[in-house]
């Protein structure tokens, strides 16, 4: 097969299965980012999500210091910090820690999503109401000088070890954001696929250049599971759509479920119709029904890069279908799934 016409990326939530735990969810996860850069993969993102039973992944920073840790080209990053859930200053010094210890292959994704939940914003000590684009400002200008008029306060590890920032969203006001700061963009296209063309339209007519970033640059992240059947690959990606129906419904206490439960879920009619309006946004096939999905998407969007979350219980299978969608894009040295 011919190689992919962008680089492509992982996106990884530690996705907890049912018979797993969270500690091993989150060990497989750093093995998979070894795993990743052997395939040829080019960034690996983790996400922040709380008091989610089938997540793990709510410290992104912990994570991207254990995968940098077992890597040596990879760049790593977060997709993202959610801002409103932190201080500035601490994702200034730990993202700079970072990107000192292993320079030149930190990423650091930003989101403006608080925490959906009250009890979770309460434990996590954050103010509902904070303006997030002046959150984003203070964070950026702790990676620019030791300071402002209003404040002398420094962010001592990242004066002069800057993460690449990166601007997350779903929808064309935080691409309208991204784009008047000349920071690239990270489009969810998982989370919302309808507003991807619009969003990454209004993210280029903003953009304003800047020295670090001349010209717009965006990556859009989709939702893929990968089989040798197309048959097969839908038994894996039932499992996500149950969970997504279970979210919805208010229930965040489950693991991922088994195929086995998932095949034996009796839907509802208003079920089934969550599940149509989830798989819109997910390509699930074998590795020629995939690659075909998506590179009509980035034909459509015109996205620079490509960035996949896969969401399947069991860690042999998640590694299997990024093996498979490796092999189907020609990635790397060493894309190979024995």
């Amino acid at each position: 097969m011919t190689p992919a016409p962008v680089s492509v990326s992982v996106l990884d939530l530690a996705p907890v299965g049912s018979d797993s735990t969270p500690a091993q969810a989150l060990r497989d996860s750093v093995r998979l980012a070894r795993e990743a850069e052997a395939l040829g993969y080019h960034r690996y993102w983790f996400a922040e999500h709380h008091d989610v039973a089938s997540v793990a992944s709510c410290s992104p920073a912990v994570l991207i210091a254990a995968a940098a840790g077992v890597t040596t080209t990879l760049r790593v990053g977060s997709g993202g910090v959610m801002l409103p859930n932190h201080p500035p200053l601490v994702v200034a010094e730990q993202f700079g820690t970072l990107a000192a210890l292993h320079p030149g292959r930190i990423d650091l994704g930003i989101g403006r999503a608080p925490a959906a939940d009250p009890a979770v914003a309460s434990a996590l000590r954050r103010p509902a109401t904070e303006d997030f684009p002046a959150q984003l400002g203070e964070l950026l200008r702790y990676f620019g000088h030791r300071g402002d008029d209003e404040s002398s306060v420094s962010a001592v590890p990242a004066l002069g070890s800057s993460p690449a920032p990166w601007l997350l969203g779903v929808s064309p006001r935080s691409a309208a954001l991204a784009g008047m700061l000349g920071l690239p963009f990270a489009y969810a296209h998982h989370i919302n696929p309808r507003a991807a063309r619009a969003s990454l339209d209004v993210y280029r007519s903003t953009f304003r250049p800047t020295d670090r970033l001349p010209a717009p640059h965006t990556v859009i992240s989709v939702g893929a599971v990968c089989a040798e059947t197309d048959e097969a690959a839908r038994r894996l990606a039932a499992p996500a759509s149950l969970l997504y129906v279970r979210l919805r419904q208010g229930d965040r206490d489950r693991p991922l479920p088994s195929p086995q439960e998932a095949a034996d879920h009796p839907y509802t009619a208003e079920e089934a119709a969550l599940v149509a309006a989830q798989s819109a946004g997910r390509f699930v096939g074998s590795p020629a029904t995939v690659r075909a999905g998506i590179e009509e998407l980035l034909a459509l969007s015109d996205a620079d890069e490509l960035m996949i979350t896969t969401q399947v219980s069991g860690a042999a299978e998640r590694l299997r279908s990024y093996a498979l969608l490796a092999e189907a894009f020609s990635l790397g040295r060493a894309a190979v799934v024995a």
